[in-house]
C-alpha cells in the first residue's frame, strides 16, 4: 500500500479549474485538487486528504508565481484551514465569473457532449454584502461560525463579507448552545430572523427524531419577486441573492412562453415563485400543477398564491407524483423544473420527456447535474437550445443556470 501524502508539502504548476472550487495539478503521476490557487500559478501545496487512490486534495499555502487575476482576499477568515464557505476570494470578480463559465462549459462538454460557449452574467450589487440566508454552526465554546472545508470543525467569526448588512448582528458576539445550528435570514424589509436548531435530543441513549427549533424574530420573512409580495417561513427555501429570484423568474417567463389556456407543470416548485409567473401566462382558463415535497413550502405557496385558482398543489416526491393519473393522462404544454443540487435524474427526465411538452425550462444550481440531465433529455429527443448562467453566489464556486430544452426538429 502506498504511503499517504497527507501533510506532505509539494510544489506544482496549477492547471485548469475543476468543478467544486479547486484547480487540477499533477504530481508524480497523481492528480491533486488544489484549493486557494488559480490556473497558471506555481504554488506550494500542503496535502490535506489522501485516501491512496489516483488523486488527493490539498491547499495552496504559498504562491511562488501568481496569476494576474489574483487579489488579496477581503475576509480574514478565508484561507487554508479556515472558513470553507467561499472558494474564490483570492480571484478578481471578473476572473471568478470566467472560472465558473469554464466549469459549466467543461461539464456540458464532458457529460452532455456539447460544445457550448458560456458567459456567466453578474447580478446587481457586487461580490460582497449579498447573502441574505445562511446556516451557521456553533462550536464547543458556544461561538457561532462556519465549518471548514470538508470538515465538521467550526471556524468562529465576528462578521462575514458576503453576508447582507446587518444579517449577523443578532448572532455574533454572543454564545449559543454548543452543537446547535443557526438559520439566519434577512428579508426584503431588512428584518433579521434567527432560527436556533438545537442539537439532537437523546433519550434513553437514542436521539429523538426531528430537530428542536427556537425562533427569534417573527419567523415569517417578507420577500419581493415576480411583481408579488411573499410571506414565507424564514427558515424555508428562497434564493439567497436578493436579485436572483426576480432574475430567474424573468428568464422563466420569457422561455416558458405559455399561452392562455395552456397546461404547465412546475416541478420542485417550492412556494410557487415560477408557478406565479406561469399562472399569469396561462390565465384562469389554464392550469399550473406544482409538485413539491416540502410540506412547509406547499403551505406557504397555498397562502401566497390563493388569488390564483389555476394553480394546483401536489405535495410529494416528484418522481412519484409524475406517475399518478393526473400527470400521466394530462400532458403539459410547458414544464419548468428547479431540482435540488443532485439534479432531476433519469426517472424524472423520462417522465417529462414521455409527456412531450413543447418546451422544458430547467433551472439548475449544479452544472454537473444539469449536464447529466441534458444528456438524458437528448436520449429522449430533446436538445439544448438556449442557456444563461448567473453569478448568484459571488466568491463561491456555485453558479445558477437556466436551460431551455425543446424537441429536436
Amino acid at each position: 500500500m502506498t504511503a499517504t501524502w497527507k501533510q506532505r508539502l509539494i510544489e506544482v504548476e496549477v492547471g485548469a479549474v475543476a468543478h467544486g472550487g479547486h484547480c487540477v495539478a499533477r504530481y508524480e503521476g497523481r492528480v491533486v485538487f488544489v484549493r486557494h490557487a488559480l490556473p497558471g500559478e506555481r504554488v506550494r501545496v500542503r496535502i490535506t486528504e489522501d485516501t491512496g487512490g489516483s488523486f488527493c486534495r490539498g491547499d495552496a499555502v504559498e504562491v511562488l508565481q501568481a496569476s494576474p487575476d489574483r487579489v488579496e482576499p477581503p475576509c480574514p477568515f478565508s484561507g487554508p484551514g479556515l472558513c470553507g464557505g467561499c472558494d474564490w476570494q483570492h480571484a478578481s470578480w471578473e476572473a471568478q465569473r470566467e472560472l465558473k463559465a469554464a466549469v459549466v462549459s467543461e461539464q456540458l462538454r464532458r457529460l452532455a457532449k456539447l460544445d457550448w460557449e458560456v458567459i456567466v452574467e453578474d447580478l446587481p450589487g457586487g461580490p460582497t454584502d449579498w447573502r441574505t440566508r445562511m446556516r451557521m454552526a456553533v462550536g464547543p465554546d458556544g461561538r457561532p461560525g462556519f465549518r471548514a472545508h470538508r470538515s465538521h470543525d467550526v471556524v468562529p467569526v465576528d462578521h462575514c463579507v458576503i453576508a447582507a448588512p446587518g444579517a449577523l448582528d443578532p448572532v455574533v458576539g454572543r454564545t449559543w448552545p454548543p452543537g446547535s445550528e443557526l438559520a439566519v435570514t434577512r428579508d426584503a424589509g431588512g428584518q433579521v430572523h434567527v432560527t436556533e436548531i438545537g442539537p439532537p435530543v437523546v433519550r434513553r441513549g437514542r436521539p429523538v427524531p426531528g430537530p428542536v427549533k427556537r425562533r427569534k424574530g417573527s419567523g415569517t420573512a417578507t420577500e419581493l419577486a415576480a411583481h408579488r409580495t411573499w410571506n414565507l417561513r424564514a427558515d424555508g427555501f428562497w434564493q439567497v441573492h436578493p436579485a436572483a429570484a426576480d432574475t430567474l423568474a424573468a428568464v422563466v417567463r420569457a422561455w416558458a412562453d405559455c399561452h392562455p389556456g395552456d397546461r404547465a407543470w412546475d416541478l420542485y416548485g417550492g412556494a410557487g415563485l415560477f408557478a406565479s409567473v406561469l399562472a399569469e401566462q396561462v390565465g384562469p382558463e389554464g392550469s399550473v400543477a406544482v409538485v413539491e415535497s416540502s410540506v412547509g413550502a406547499v403551505e406557504d405557496g397555498r397562502v401566497n398564491l390563493s388569488d390564483l385558482p389555476q394553480v394546483g398543489w401536489h405535495p410529494g416526491r416528484t418522481e412519484q407524483v409524475l406517475e399518478t393519473p393526473e400527470f400521466t393522462d394530462l400532458p403539459p404544454d410547458v414544464v419548468v423544473l428547479d431540482p435540488p443540487r443532485k439534479g432531476a435524474g433519469r426517472v424524472v427526465v423520462t417522465a417529462i420527456a414521455r409527456s412531450r411538452p413543447a418546451r422544458v425550462v430547467y433551472v439548475a444550481c449544479d452544472p454537473a447535474a444539469l449536464a447529466r440531465d441534458i444528456a438524458s433529455f437528448a436520449h429522449h429527443g430533446y436538445e439544448l437550445t438556449q442557456l444563461r448562467a448567473f453569478d448568484a453566489f459571488p466568491m463561491t464556486h456555485h453558479v445558477e443556470c437556466v436551460a431551455l430544452l425543446e424537441p429536436v426538429r
